[in-house]
């Protein structure tokens, strides 16, 4: 039934395959170390089979693994909502969240006054799914970001009651949760923020790469990038952040060939003003895996400051005054790393200074990825422990105002994804005429 092969054949077969694995492993080692002196067609052909047991186990996550995100265990013995000082708040909390009874994602617009949810928005996914045509930028978009799986992420609320968001394409529903337009030419991800103009500064990702990028990294470089967005969905500018910092010789190419995601970019704060350390329209950018937020001019292509400090793989940067930025500290250290912190930077005294700090110890407020921070008008301080879907409100005093823990009916806790305070009374006046004149029929 089955015929015999020579041993000698056998032998030569099996030498062929260990030359070959060591031949792999010399151009992988050569791409990985940065010197890239084989041919860029054998480096980006052994990637690629060296990704194959990644997209097994992806597709076998599909087809045998649960459908649903992993319910969240730390805070399970907490109160949904618990309040210890009484202090009414005129703002409104967006709070994206994930809610397991409905399994899914939703929007709810808390007013802080009583903490009372006052509004939600909750659009159909599905459909939305099916007007993203860009396969090659999301060939797995009715996997990966199916209803149960999607996340609305740090949306914009707008006066006139509509929301803007991202999940991997941006996107604009109404106030009643119908969808104005998708954006799926780019990919983005983590946070959205205002200009002056009114536009919007988003992390994204370029795939395929940009043509430098592409040209001296290896496939399966993440060439993150920023990217500005109008209201109405059209882009308005892309840039990759690796292009920049080569650019203005920050950093060496040599250190983008060492990992597949050197940058790891997950926040813009664009300037709104002019200040003593700033101008209107610059951003401040930061990138995880550098540990470090860089102060760019978008206008003249120019690095002015590179901040590296007491913060490791940091998220949510954001300006909170003239001469100062808040930085949610992941404090991902080797060591003394038990709880996250909020750092502020004074680019006059060029000195970081931390907020809170025994108090977001004693909470054991620790987010390993992720996270954010608030600073109010009257210096109140909102942490978003975003990993355990927990919420704390301190007051200008450090006395702990209320804590929320995202738990539905059946005590199931879900993340939280990058929430926004609004204090501005413009936007809060019409947004509760609105709910007074609401019509919505879904």
């Amino acid at each position: 039934m089955f015929k015999k092969i020579e041993v000698w054949k056998v032998g030569l077969i099996v030498l062929f395959f260990i030359l070959l694995i060591i031949f792999m492993a010399g151009v992988l080692r050569d791409a990985y170390i940065g010197k890239n002196k084989t041919p860029k067609i054998f480096r980006d052909g052994f990637a690629l089979v060296a990704e194959i047991p990644k997209n097994i186990y992806h597709v076998t996550k599909f087809f045998f693994h649960h459908n649903l995100p992993p319910k969240l265990e730390k805070h399970v013995e907490k109160k949904r909502f618990n309040k210890f000082i009484s202090n009414e708040r005129n703002a409104l909390l967006i709070m994206p969240k994930y809610d397991f009874t409905l399994e899914r994602s939703v929007v709810d617009i808390i007013d802080l006054n009583k903490f009372e949810k006052i509004h939600t928005f909750k659009h159909n996914i599905d459909e939305m799914n099916k007007r993203v045509k860009n396969s090659e930028k999301f060939p797995r978009i009715n996997i990966d970001f199916s209803t149960k799986r999607f996340r609305y992420l740090h949306p914009l609320l707008f006066d006139d009651g509509s929301l803007i968001s991202i999940y991997g394409p941006a996107f604009k529903i109404d106030f009643c949760s119908n969808l104005e337009w998708i954006n799926d030419k780019e990919i983005l991800h983590h946070s959205l923020e205002l200009d002056h103009n009114g536009d919007i500064w988003i992390p994204g990702r370029m795939k395929p790469p940009s043509k430098f990028v592409a040209e001296n990294t290896f496939n399966d470089y993440q060439d993150h990038s920023i990217l500005k967005l109008s209201k109405n969905g059209k882009i308005l500018f892309h840039k990759s952040v690796t292009e920049i910092l080569i650019e203005n010789k920050i950093l060496d190419i040599n250190l983008f060939n060492g990992t597949p995601d050197p940058i790891h970019l997950n926040d813009i704060e664009p300037a709104l003003e002019d200040s003593k350390y700033w101008k209107r329209g610059d951003l401040f950018i930061s990138i995880r895996n550098q540990s470090a937020i860089f102060h760019y001019r978008p206008d003249t292509n120019k690095v002015i400051n590179y901040i590296i400090g007491p913060f490791a793989q940091q998220h949510d940067v954001d300006i909170i005054s003239n001469k100062e930025i808040s930085i949610f500290n992941n404090n991902n250290f080797m060591i003394d790393n038990q709880h996250s912190e909020i750092i502020i930077y004074n680019f006059e005294t060029n000195k970081f200074k931390k907020l809170f700090n025994d108090q977001i110890k004693k909470e054991n407020i620790k987010t390993k990825t992720q996270g954010l921070s608030h600073i109010f008008k009257d210096g109140a301080l909102m942490v978003e422990e975003n990993n355990h879907g927990r919420l704390i409100l301190f007051n200008n005093q450090g006395e702990k105002e209320w804590e929320f823990v995202n738990k539905d009916k059946n005590g199931d806790i879900g993340k939280i994804h990058w929430s926004r305070i609004i204090e501005d009374e413009i936007i809060i006046k019409k947004f509760k005429s609105l709910l007074k004149n609401k019509k919505c029929v879904n």
